[in-house]
């Protein structure tokens, strides 16, 4: 541990730890957006290669607890059609992380969260019917974005917000393949060599921010309104995107 104080500072373990909180507010609420709030800023603070497996560590461990609930609520169909094309789409993804250039790479992660964010801003939705190659096509895609800044959600969130499911359901759907989609990250990620303990020592440090917010999200999610809080998510994804773009140094 004592490495990664040496090699950040404490003002930049402070701020990455802010962050994490931050995305795990939304992740807990909505079920995704910590990548698009994390990812920017994360690949800005401490580097693309260390940030990406950073929060799939962080998520991964602490959103577990989430997984019992959705696989009883989950449209479990659906979300194993997503993760087989996901198998595909994330090593793909894992690929270029490990080898492109770590500044083009900060810009790519932040016009990708920038894309998303008006994406997901704009209210377009999928209308076509939810065909099973569609579905799996979709997964496919999310897995590349996943594999490369762990930017899986809003495709998947687009695509369903397309039929009538209900809210939890589709939050359900969401945090299952999450699950699905973190282990094939995961299992990629080590064979690439971004699983480091330089990396295993930044997730156990940001983790009880992220912790925090993951609870203070799922709370929200009982006891808020839904598109308040929606609101506020878009508006962090827009900050943390302009206040990462590598122009500021």
């Amino acid at each position: 541990m004592s490495d990664v104080l040496a090699d950040f500072g404490q003002l930049t373990l402070a701020l990455t730890m802010l962050v994490a909180g931050v995305a795990g507010l939304a992740r807990g609420f909505s079920g995704f957006g910590a990548a698009l709030i994390f990812m920017p800023a994360g690949s800005a603070l401490v580097g693309p290669a260390l940030a990406a497996p950073v929060l799939l560590l962080a998520d991964g461990v602490l959103s577990l607890g989430f997984l019992p609930r959705a696989w009883a609520l989950a449209r479990r169909r659906d979300v194993a059609l997503m993760a087989a094309g996901a198998v595909i789409g994330v090593p793909l993804g894992t690929l270029i992380l490990r080898h492109m250039d770590p500044l083009p790479l900060r810009w790519m992660i932040a016009a990708l969260a920038a894309a998303m964010l008006v994406l997901l801003a704009s209210g377009w939705r999928y209308h076509g019917v939810p065909r099973p190659p569609v579905t799996a096509a979709v997964g496919g895609l999310s897995g590349l974005f996943g594999g490369l800044a762990q930017l899986s959600g809003p495709p998947v969130v687009a695509y369903w917000l397309s039929g009538r499911e209900a809210h939890d359901t589709m939050r359900a759907s969401i945090i299952l393949f999450f699950g699905a989609t973190t282990l094939f990250a995961f299992l990629s990620y080590l064979a690439a060599g971004l699983i480091t303990a330089r990396s295993l020592w930044l997730a156990a440090l940001v983790a009880p921010a992220y912790a925090l917010g993951l609870a203070a999200g799922a709370r929200a999610f009982r006891l808020a309104s839904p598109e308040l809080f929606r609101r506020l998510c878009f508006l962090l994804i827009a900050l943390s995107v302009i206040t990462s773009l590598p122009v500021w140094g």
